[in-house]
């Protein structure tokens, strides 16, 4: 399985990233078409940029390399204004079959390399025309100081070049060495990681406590049994919806009787399971969601960030982190109902490399919730009562909902599936590149 580094840490660190030693298939097999290690020189790589005048400082260097001597490497000798590449055009290739590009890279006192380091893809006609938006490219796997950067895509049908292009910019200072560039024909990512995601839309009402509540939810989840999901995301409140009760009347220890009750479901489903409820520290009291795994245990919370005045006024707490979780199937992000009236929950989560953000919510706006997903291409899983119940995919489309009528839906997602949008082409990395984390907004 091929899967990004968490951005947040490129960022953190402020080091180069670079990529696999060749154009190797995922299976490792498949026709070698490039492999390059530039221990002797850049034969056969051009430099490029829009202008002569910003054009970085571009050079074969003999003492630098990941295994041995020898990379190319691109400075901007302290001119934020300059951007460039290296640059090699292979052909001979088949339309509408997979490709993998890998190569390696680290860089020197670069702040953000998730930005100023650009390798990307481009498809060519036979003419030289682009055909697809340029593939942008994050690294997922370090060594040492030296980064991975490997990818896979299908090239398009009208494609007969591929414009490999390993590009530094847009930065204070600071150099990128490249090294161990590859491409090979693969046979493709193949069912990739497919996750069966479920949103429950649900309401108790007249319950007389927390624990009613619960039972309520309970009998949704063993409806939910025959769909055979993955996770499945109930509301925001699950323990006071319906009942008399306060948020602080129903708070309790995490983990504590609700994660308890919750965990025997998800090892009798084999699901995990998300929820939100409210927890008890100590004097504080946190709207917190939890995450049980697939053999009942306790696998993460996240407490809300982000309180309306309505629940600060009632006592609570808000929380002071962005967790991401792993998962058998990949890393999960959890937000609870005000935090999607705000940019920065989704966005840190999606930095820290969340493929998948399960949203408990009372109520909100569906607009702000599918623009979450959009933004920082994820998918997104909605669990409420007074706003759509749904699953979102990262172009913003609700691809299933959950209703009054069918209460529990559920939808496959396809974690590594690439999604081109009408001229912007795949955004998950072009994303983190084009994303200005370099200017202060306070």
């Amino acid at each position: 399985m091929i899967r990004r580094i968490g951005v947040g840490l490129l960022v953190s660190l402020g080091v180069v990233v670079s990529c696999f030693a060749s154009d190797v298939a995922v299976d490792g097999s498949g026709e070698v078409l490039l492999e390059f290690s530039f221990s002797r020189d850049a034969e056969g790589w051009a430099t490029w940029s829009p202008r002569g005048e910003i054009a970085p400082s571009s050079t074969w260097d003999g003492t630098a390399g990941r295994t041995a001597p020898g990379a190319l490497t691109v400075g901007n000798d302290g001119d934020s204004t300059r951007f460039g590449t290296w640059r090699r055009t292979v052909t001979k290739l088949s339309p509408g079959r997979y490709y993998c590009f890998s190569a390696w890279f680290r860089c020197s006192e670069v702040d953000y390399p998730i930005r100023s380091v650009i390798p990307r893809l481009v498809w060519l006609n036979d003419r030289g025309k682009r055909v697809r938006p340029p593939e942008f490219i994050a690294p997922d796997e370090r060594e040492g100081d030296w980064y991975r950067i490997r990818y896979v895509t299908q090239a398009p049908e009208t494609a007969s070049q591929l414009d490999i292009q390993l590009g530094f910019g847009f930065s204070e200072g600071g150099r990128v060495w490249f090294d161990d560039v590859s491409l090979s024909e693969t046979d493709g990512p193949g069912a990739g990681r497919v996750v069966r995601v479920a949103t429950v839309d649900h309401r108790p009402r007249g319950t007389k406590d927390a624990r009613e509540s619960l039972t309520a939810f309970e009998g949704k989840l063993e409806e939910a049994a025959s769909l055979r999901p993955d996770i499945i995301c109930l509301p925001e409140g699950i323990t006071v919806v319906g009942n008399p009760q306060s948020y602080i009347d129903v708070s309790e220890a995490v983990p504590g009787p609700t994660t308890r009750r919750l965990g025997r479901l998800a090892e009798k489903l084999r699901s995990y399971i998300v929820a939100g409820i409210y927890e008890r520290e100590g004097t504080a009291v946190y709207n917190t969601a939890v995450l049980i795994d697939r053999d009942g245990k306790l696998a993460g919370r996240y407490r809300k960030t982000h309180l309306p005045r309505e629940e600060w006024e009632a006592g609570l707490t808000p929380g002071n982190e962005y967790p991401v979780f792993e998962t058998d199937f990949g890393k999960v992000g959890l937000m609870i109902c005000w935090d999607v009236q705000f940019p920065e929950p989704a966005r840190a989560m999606a930095l820290k490399g969340a493929e998948l953000l399960l949203l408990p919510i009372w109520g909100g706006s569906d607009l702000l919730t599918r623009a979450r997903a959009k933004e920082n291409h994820v998918f997104l899983v909605s669990s409420g009562y007074d706003m759509r119940s749904f699953i979102v995919d990262p172009t913003g489309a609700v691809i299933a909902e959950a209703t009054d009528t069918h209460p529990i839906a559920v939808a496959e997602v396809h974690l590594d599936q690439q999604l081109f949008q009408p001229w912007l082409g795949d955004m998950s990395d072009r994303t983190w590149k084009e994303r200005r984390p370099d200017i202060p907004i306070e």
